[in-house]
């Protein structure tokens, strides 16, 4: 097959300028969190850009243009595929960046050129936008058993308010004790609020945007957006990282317009309304905390110190911190849709968080992210180090005077 159609379709002038910028020095070998559990220099920011690079040159370059475009190896773009979808888009490398490369925007579009060109995405990946289209999910659950298991009892819920909850796939089928924390908070804080009924509460389209498969993003996006603008909505809160990055910074794109609402994680909310009295916290809590900054909340949106607010609020509770954390921190392993395929790289990120808690002498690991809930509890499933695992909100919800 000959690949002399164009490699830069799916990039911002922006990103074509990133792509040749990168000056292959290393630094954000340190700090990849593929890297320190495989160690494999092939799949390694720098060498992706790089491989781009020469895909570029050899279809687009000036000898490409004088003397026509070469063909690119099947093989060669088959394995930079593997690689660029074995990545967590976790952004580490963007932090570190010599040049200031922003590589958790960059990975999801080299994606979708790989999808474009049939080499993606991988494995169970491809299902999702099949899953979505019938159930609402990419997880082929059905709609009805979307809040049924989990949603708190004597809640209520508006039929029309300012402020909404988007609960999230991932939270309402894979983390239920995160997302009965955040229905239990709302609860708590007094203000009216409401949901979309669960056939009409959507994916958010994030595991789309992240796996390079767009076509269903603009259909999504305006489901969502004309169904909370019909009720009223002026916030919209949710707790998952990815929902929030996605909606904060895409949702406008696909909409094709500002949106009438603002977006708020939860922690955002939450500390806002233990400032306000709002929230009350009536229990104490003598316990070491250590929290994990998922990184779509911290480096994608950058929600970093109303979370830690939250967590001293708590009379008695110390608040520790990992070695790397805020824009700095670690992934968990879970991320950029990853860990469908490449489950023992996820498992073995996920347990360095692990062994650091433990090692710092933490009480409770405390997260605030559904796929690091999911995957890190997964993760702690016959490790030879153990230590209590909790939501954030899941946590303040059990300390809260209830209304």
């Amino acid at each position: 097959m000959k690949d002399k159609d164009t490699f830069t379709g799916c990039l911002s002038r922006r990103q074509l300028l990133e792509i040749d910028a990168c000056t292959q020095c290393g630094e954000c070998l340190k700090f990849c969190p593929v890297q320190e559990v495989t160690g494999n220099p092939l799949i390694s920011p720098p060498e992706k850009i790089r491989l781009f690079r020469e895909f570029i040159r050899a279809t687009e370059g000036l000898g490409a243009r004088l003397l026509g475009g070469r063909e690119i190896d099947r093989k060669l773009l088959e394995d930079f595929s593997h690689a660029v979808f074995e990545c967590t888009t976790c952004g580490a490398c963007s932090r570190h960046c010599t040049v200031g490369i922003s590589t958790q925007r960059l990975w999801p579009m080299l994606r979708k050129e790989m999808v474009r060109r049939g080499l993606g995405p991988l494995g169970p990946q491809a299902g999702m936008p099949g899953a979505i289209r019938e159930t609402g999910n990419p997880y082929s659950k059905p709609s009805a058993e979307r809040f049924a298991p989990w949603f708190p009892e004597g809640v209520v819920v508006s039929e029309k308010a300012e402020i909404a909850y988007y609960a999230g796939c991932t939270g309402a089928y894979e983390a239920q004790p995160m997302v009965r924390g955040d229905v239990s908070v709302l609860s708590a804080a007094g203000e009216p609020f409401t949901m979309l009924p669960p056939e009409e509460e959507v994916c958010c389209g994030f595991p789309l945007f992240i796996t390079g498969q767009h076509d269903l993003l603009e259909d999504l996006t305006k489901r969502l957006v004309s169904a909370y603008q019909e009720r009223g909505v002026k916030t919209l809160v949710c707790s998952c990282p990815c929902c929030v990055n996605i909606m904060s910074r895409d949702w406008p794109i696909f909409f094709g317009k500002d949106l009438p609402f603002r977006i708020r994680h939860i922690t955002q909310y939450a500390a806002e309304a233990l400032r306000s009295g709002r929230l009350r916290i009536a229990g104490e809590l003598r316990e070491r905390l250590i929290y994990h900054d998922p990184c779509y909340l911290s480096r994608g949106v950058g929600v970093i110190d109303e979370p830690r607010e939250v967590l001293r609020a708590i009379p008695g509770a110390e608040l520790i911190e990992f070695d790397r954390h805020g824009l700095a921190s670690r992934c968990c392993g879970a991320g950029g849709a990853a860990r469908k395929v490449f489950h023992d790289n996820a498992i073995a990120t996920g347990r360095l968080a692990i062994d650091e808690a433990v090692a710092k002498s933490a009480d409770r690991l405390i997260l605030s992210c559904p796929a690091c809930y999911a995957k890190v509890n997964e993760a702690l499933q016959g490790h030879d180090k153990q230590v209590r695992i909790t939501d954030i909100m899941e946590l303040l919800a059990g300390l809260v005077e209830r209304r």
